[in-house]
């Protein structure tokens, strides 16, 4: 098996068109291409389209075999591992970690395949290619490149700024710019990306207008605490999450799925709800890096996977407490039952059924099994999409066919309602909690009442923070939710996480099957079950591998154009 070439983005790069197989999406179904060099590449539409293609697969293939949610949950607190991965899960990942290196560059290779198609497409692009194609695919670069420096800045702090990697080549004098200055760059490209994307999406799955408003919604909310003054945030920018967030949700076009469940369950690519997925495709067992490698990660077993080595990967003690209807108990443990759907599509509790999962050694369809007598883990279900016997002819080992989502709905409505709490930490407001209570009962629970008999108060930041925890819980976020609190609230992010109960626990049903509740007791043997979050190692550091080819990274950082 052959992984894609990492870039470090001080050493030059690769071609970004590779061999591609038939393929199931549209718009990545093109003949190998394995003979294309740059000069004569592209020439056409056809051409420009088949290579910005691998912008939505393959040059993420790295973050989404495992630092998405190595850093996203793990590291947010929504998941662990009791075994493996326990840097980010323990907060003492090192600049020698292998995680931390594959996810620095990850992101790099994105930025740096980015501006390679900006490059070529600059230079080669032929006089066939049409101005409206030409810009929509700078925008799609653009677009990629912008994410992926959201996702630098925000686990390594101030990183280097790089436009043009061909201007760096073999260049060992680079520095660090500034957070607040990589914010600006990142939004300025949003926004660029944003006027030059389509309406409606020119393939299915490609990226739109939408697409980018959303990611510039989010990235406002961001900034307000990027650039807070004594822990309030910047109106502004709150003001622009709120409007962007607001022309998503009315001219997008896109809406909730009315079950949560069915956002993962196979085939859910490119529905209604998303306004941006990686495109992952079956292309072969010899094809690497645009099938999605993920699944075998996190499926508890090969009973319902091609390999399934997430045994001893979960829900933590401190995420099943977010649930409505699980109550703390006075002897110490968790018990109950909750209607929220997201429990059982994001993580499998004793006896739960799933359907579309098919189990290798008897050919039945799953209940997830009640084993051991003081742990056991509430293992993935999110993006485990099914068996050897439900996906043959279209996955193999490590070769899945599902999407991973970058951006959905759901999230475009939280982040109307927190830039509508603003600095008040609170909302009353009709259409905030109208959108609130969208997410809130498509989850199966009762809508948020504001006043009257029945009702709450105002919808406060901590009861949105848990929503969102609950929400996108194995998708990636949570982590990112307590960076963007840390730049305007650091100690209220360190509380938080602290607080988080990280070890082993055993969950035991009152019937199988069919259990009507659970009761969850804390394995009294483990001791790794907090973390001591502070400045000192809230952000990840720079691998050393990189420190010690490019010493000027060690440098204060300076402010980017």
């Amino acid at each position: 098996m052959k992984k894609l070439n990492r870039i470090k983005y001080f050493t030059g790069l690769v071609v970004a068109v590779l061999g591609l197989a038939a393929c199931k999406k549209s718009f990545l179904e093109k003949p190998p291409l394995s003979s294309v060099v740059d000069a004569n590449f592209y020439k056409t539409d056809d051409q420009v389209l088949a290579a910005t293609s691998l912008l939505y697969s393959q040059v993420w293939f790295d973050y989404n075999d495992k630092a998405m949610y190595n850093l996203g949950d793990f590291r947010g607190g929504t998941a662990y591992s009791a075994w493996n991965d326990r840097g980010n899960v323990l907060f003492n990942t090192t600049g020698d970690n292998g995680e931390n290196g594959a996810s620095w560059r990850a992101f790099f290779n994105v930025v740096a395949q980015s501006n390679l198609f900006i490059y070529n497409i600059n230079r080669y692009g032929g006089e066939a290619v049409t101005p409206r194609i030409k810009k929509m695919a700078i925008a799609e670069a653009r677009f990629m490149r912008a994410l992926a420096y959201r996702f630098l800045v925000m686990n390594w702090g101030p990183v280097p700024v790089i436009e043009n990697n061909f201007d760096r080549m073999f260049d060992t004098s680079i520095t660090r710019n500034t957070v607040s200055s990589v914010w600006r760059f990142i939004t300025r490209e949003m926004r660029a990306a944003a006027a030059d994307l389509p309406e409606t999406p020119i393939q299915e799955g490609r990226l739109t207008t939408w697409s980018a408003e959303a990611m510039l919604a989010r990235f406002y909310l961001t900034r307000a605490g990027v650039e807070s003054t004594g822990g309030v945030k910047k109106q502004q920018f709150l003001d622009s999450a709120k409007y962007f967030a607001q022309r998503v949700i009315n001219n997008s076009g896109r809406d909730l799925l009315s079950s949560y469940p069915d956002l993962f369950r196979y085939p859910y690519d490119n529905n209604k709800e998303s306004l941006f997925e990686l495109q992952w495709v079956f292309s072969g067992s010899n094809v690497w890096g645009t099938n999605n490698s993920m699944p075998e990660y996190l499926a508890y077993s090969p009973d319902i996977a091609f390999g399934g080595w997430g045994g001893d990967k979960g829900a933590t003690w401190w995420l099943v407490s977010q649930y409505d209807g699980i109550e703390a108990q006075t002897n110490g443990t968790l018990k109950g039952r909750t209607l929220d759907q997201r429990l059982y599509a994001t993580f499998m509790l004793p006896g739960a059924y799933y359907p579309e999962i098919t189990k290798v050694t008897d050919r039945t369809k799953l209940i997830f099994p009640f084993t051991g007598t003081d742990n056991n883990f509430l293992n993935v279900k999110k993006y485990v999409i099914g068996s050897p016997i439900d996906l043959a002819g279209i996955a193999t080992q490590q070769h899945y066919p599902n999407n991973t989502y970058m951006m959905r709905l759901a999230e475009v409505f939280l982040i109307y309602v927190e830039a509508a709490m603003g600095n008040d930490l609170s909302t009353s407001d009709a259409t905030a909690i109208d959108y609130f209570n969208r997410v809130h009962t498509r989850a199966g629970l009762a809508p948020y009442v504001v006043a009257g008999p029945n009702g709450s108060g105002p919808l406060t930041l901590d009861m949105l923070l848990s929503e969102r925890f609950k929400e996108f819980a194995m998708e990636g976020m949570s982590w990112y939710d307590l960076v963007s609190l840390h730049y305007w609230n650091p100690s209220k992010a360190f509380s938080i996480l602290n607080s988080q109960d990280r070890g082993l626990f055993f969950t035991r049903p009152d019937q199988m099957p069919n259990p009507t509740e659970w009761t969850f007791t804390k394995t009294a043997w483990f001791t790794e079950r907090t973390i001591n979050a502070n400045a000192g190692n809230f952000l990840l550091p720079i691998p050393n591998v990189e420190l010690s080819q490019a010493p000027n990274l060690q440098k204060a950082p300076v402010d980017y154009p």
